[in-house]
């Protein structure tokens, strides 16, 4: 085996036997299955507590509250605040609304009053508002003499479902866009976190090893080229074999989370395939959305991902290895010079979240194929179908800037790598860049 070869042998051996890999990698999609699971209970568990509210009815409208609300019981009194404010105390009710008085039907704004020492969560209050809202416009219909079954003829709802002008565009339908914003995101996140993760843990090796005087050694057995490019892939495909076991784990752990949610697959099909989205349910929704995600390319957005993967750690994890090079005897020194590497991937994120919400925008464009930022964008964008020829442009221009970073990241690596006593300083680092060695 060649000394590269053995280099990369054993940053792979050492990370991928170590049992916090091992756990890491195998609980992860386990975690997400509890974690969605976990949410789905929470969303579907409502509580069924009923808030028993006095009403102080000061409106001079005699405005009706709805007597079946699930969550409120309503009870009109005239008794004084102070003595609704006893019976609050001593557990008869739960709050007190007080109405003020209503000026007609030209008043756009109303402000109610709700008086508890239980905190009113957001959802509670919402409804409350809606009960309010439609009290108040059907005592406005009443004034102006309005015929209630007129009115509501003139409400329409409006539901916008896109489709394709050529025969040979994609399918898409009013969830696509969502589903490819989440899913943009998410891979984008990902990709964020890996590189960020394993490049730091390039630099965290080399520093290691120089500060210890393991480099010492080594270096006279190999060329500090070699260490560093041992180094680069032996972690790099550390990384990339996480993520292929994700791949394997992620699709059983969402085959396991659609039996526990009770969704048959066929059903899902012979539902898409027969019931027009503007008949469906709720619960017609959410099955619409899973086969929907099954029928992504999913070919394509993983082998996207897998290239932008590599490009984006190849072009971070050199950098980070020149700085671990170029550090001195303490191992904190690499806090400072790692702004230069944290602040172009951190504005990679804001760029691609700017971007999922428009991907057809010139910053969607630009950052697609801007070498530090398309690594994270790119993949984003991935969802929402970008032209081949800016995704071919995007991959040529990744590695092409990767070879670069690495023909630069070798030079301050080759240099720094043996000196000591202190950090080299931004002046040295340029010296070191574009001095013939």
């Amino acid at each position: 085996m060649s000394k590269l070869g053995i280099i990369i042998s054993k940053e792979y051996l050492t990370r991928v036997k170590n049992k916090k890999f091992i756990i890491t990698t195998l609980l992860t999609p386990l975690g997400f299955l509890v974690f969605f699971v976990v949410i789905f209970f929470l969303m579907s568990n409502e509580s069924d507590k009923q808030y028993n509210v006095f009403i102080s009815d000061q409106s001079n409208t005699n405005i009706k509250m709805p007597d079946d609300s699930k969550r409120f019981k309503f009870i009109k009194s005239s008794d004084p605040m102070d003595s609704l404010k006893s019976k609050c105390n001593r557990g008869e009710g739960d709050a007190i609304l007080v109405l003020p008085n209503f000026m007609g039907p030209d008043v756009k704004n109303y402000t109610a009053y709700y008086y508890s020492d239980k905190t009113l969560d957001i959802e509670m209050e919402a409804k409350l508002s809606k009960y309010l809202e439609s009290s108040l416009r059907n005592h406005k219909m009443q004034i102006l003499s309005l015929d209630r079954t007129v009115l509501d003829k003139v409400d329409t709802k409006i539901s916008i479902d896109p489709e394709p002008i050529s025969d040979n565009s994609s399918n898409r339908t009013k969830y696509t866009s969502k589903i490819a914003t989440l899913l943009g995101g998410a891979m984008g996140y990902i990709i964020f976190f890996i590189i960020f993760l394993y490049g730091a843990g390039v630099m965290r090796s080399v520093t290691e090893e120089k500060i210890n005087r393991i480099v010492e050694v080594v270096i006279s057995s190999v060329t500090p080229t070699e260490l560093m490019l041992g180094k680069i892939i032996g972690v790099g495909l550390v990384g990339l074999t996480q993520i292929i076991i994700w791949m394997i784990l992620i699709p059983v752990v969402y085959m396991i989370g659609i039996a526990i949610a009770g969704v048959n697959v066929n059903d899902i099909q012979a539902m898409s395939a027969n019931i027009p989205q503007e008949q469906l349910t709720k619960a017609d929704e959410i099955q619409f959305v899973i086969q929907e995600i099954m029928n992504l390319n999913w070919f394509k957005i993983l082998g996207v991902f897998i290239i932008y993967f590599l490009g984006g750690f190849f072009i971070y994890s050199a950098m980070f290895a020149a700085i671990g090079a170029a550090v001195g005897d303490d191992i904190n020194d690499s806090q400072s010079l790692t702004m230069f590497v944290s602040i172009p991937i951190l504005l990679g994120m804001y760029a691609m979240f700017s971007c999922i919400r428009e991907p057809d925008s010139n910053l969607a464009f630009f950052s697609s194929i801007f070498p530090l930022w398309s690594p994270i964008v790119m993949p984003a964008m991935i969802p929402f179908d970008v032209p081949w020829w800016q995704l071919l442009l995007s991959i040529l221009l990744l590695f092409a800037f990767a070879y670069f970073i690495v023909f630069i990241a070798v030079r301050i690596f080759r240099t720094g790598i043996l000196m000591y006593g202190k950090k080299a300083s931004a002046k040295e680092l340029l010296k070191w860049m574009f001095t013939k060695q």
